[in-house]
């Protein structure tokens, strides 16, 4: 590729990437929420973060060393402006900057894409991992495209551990388009590194070689919340002996409260006194609940999955992301102490940290839903328009984005609670998917 081609392809990706982290520049600062503190944390401190993986926080740091966090959302934006130039490639045989110009301002002003890309959190990635991993089983990538997009999808499965499962989902559906070893292999290898590098970091900081040390906790916290484990915890207690027989008569309770709040059973002795880190220090005891419950109630528990999982497929608005509640404590607290005094002042002036960020987001997330909406019976007819093309590669794509959704609610709802970050930090997959399906296919030199 000459020079003036590459300079074009340079200025489509970031110009790409400021459509998809606009938000930034509207709240005058990188969005953060109240557990982006213990990425920070966790290079700066450091602090390992117990609840959660190990991958995000020094991805963050490769890019602030203490010094600014525009270039980690900067990062975020070029990334996924990048991946999906590679996708415009598989479907149409070559990118055009024009289209994904188009593409990335269409994401950036018509879903959630730009709101979770401009904020720091591993939410940012969640739609980038069937993305990287459509582009490894279906796109006809260089060796260092490949390269480049594992090592992207391998952090991505690796940066929130919800993330896991929706892989796992993505492998499957790749067998199932396919019936072939090749897709398979190269969308699973970073997948299998992915686990790799959580059970090995997991074991150097907590001993134990496993992707989830202490998520038992909080499938504790869901299986309770629906009802099968505090009837379990009334069946076998006090016989059973476990710390939460003290506490039966307050459970089921909310499953953030079981698990944050500090005088949630979790979090005080059978006395009252307060017991530290109690959803830690308790995941053992957790995990012996949560086996047992599962061998009681298996019916249950699969019923109470479902409705969780239907319940968060219908929830996709941003807005609980972008409060300043908890800030202060949060965020707040870890530029404060491990970043320049000019960068806390320009945290300290951005809308979000002065609660004006609502106000000012609201006339620009009024689209999401209609557009969402309008995007499923358009894949259903590109679907159906690329499986009588025997175009595979769009096929493919659509089918990554419905699984994907699908996917992301189940494992949220087994695993979380329903809320509406969880869906709307995916959902801008769909039309994503149908604006690159709907393009035309167009060989031959740039044009």
């Amino acid at each position: 590729m000459s020079r003036s081609p590459r300079l074009v392809t340079l200025l489509a990706l970031l110009g790409g990437a400021s459509f998809l982290v606009w938000p930034a520049w509207l709240n005058g600062y990188p969005l953060v929420f109240i557990d982006t503190v213990s990425y920070l944390l966790h290079t700066t401190a450091p602090e390992v973060p117990w609840d959660k993986t190990q991958a995000y926080g020094p991805f963050l740091h490769l890019f602030h060393w203490q010094r600014s966090l525009w270039p980690p959302v900067l990062a975020q934006g070029l990334i996924a402006s990048h991946l999906i130039w590679l996708a415009q490639g598989v479907l149409r045989g070559r990118p055009h900057p024009a289209w994904h110009l188009a593409l990335c301002a269409g994401l950036g002003l018509l879903t959630s894409a730009p709101w979770f890309l401009a904020t720091l959190m591993p939410d940012a990635l969640t739609g980038l991992v069937p993305l990287s991993l459509f582009l490894l089983a279906f796109g006809r990538l260089t060796r260092g495209q490949t390269l480049w997009v594992g090592a992207l999808a391998v952090l991505a499965v690796a940066a929130h551990l919800s993330h896991l499962p929706l892989a796992l989902a993505m492998l499957v559906l790749t067998l199932l388009l396919t019936w072939r070893t090749g897709p398979l292999l190269r969308a699973g290898l970073p997948v299998a590194l992915a686990v790799v590098f959580l059970c090995t970091a997991n074991a150097l900081a907590f001993g134990r070689f496993t992707p989830s040390p202490h998520g038992a906790a909080f499938l504790l916290a869901r299986l309770q919340a629906d009802g099968p484990a505090a009837a379990l915890l009334r069946d076998r207690c006090p016989e059973a002996g476990w710390h939460l027989c003290a506490f039966t008569d307050r459970l089921p309770m909310d499953s953030d409260e079981l698990l944050w709040d500090g005088t949630s059973p979790l979090n005080r002795e059978a006395d009252g006194s307060p017991r530290a880190m109690g959803a830690m220090r308790g995941a053992a005891e957790a995990q012996q609940i949560v086996a047992a419950t599962l061998r009681a109630y298996p019916l249950e528990v699969a019923g109470a999955a479902l409705r969780n999982a239907l319940a968060q497929l219908g929830k996709t608005r941003v807005g609980d992301t972008l409060s300043a509640e908890h800030l202060d404590l949060s965020a707040r607290r870890a530029i404060a102490g491990h970043f320049p005094a000019e960068e806390l002042a320009r945290f300290d002036a951005g809308a979000q940290m002065r609660g004006a960020l609502p106000a000012l987001a609201e006339p620009w997330l009024w689209p999401h839903l209609p557009v969402l909406l309008a995007s499923l019976p358009l894949a259903l007819w590109l679907g159906w328009r690329a499986l009588h093309a025997r175009d595979s590669a769009r096929l493919a794509l659509l089918a990554f984005a419905l699984g994907a959704l699908a996917a992301n609610a189940a494992a949220a709802g087994a695993l979380s609670k329903p809320h509406d970050r969880y869906q709307a930090r995916i959902a801008w997959l769909l039309p994503l998917a149908v604006g690159l399906a709907a393009l035309p296919r167009r060989p031959g030199p740039l044009q």
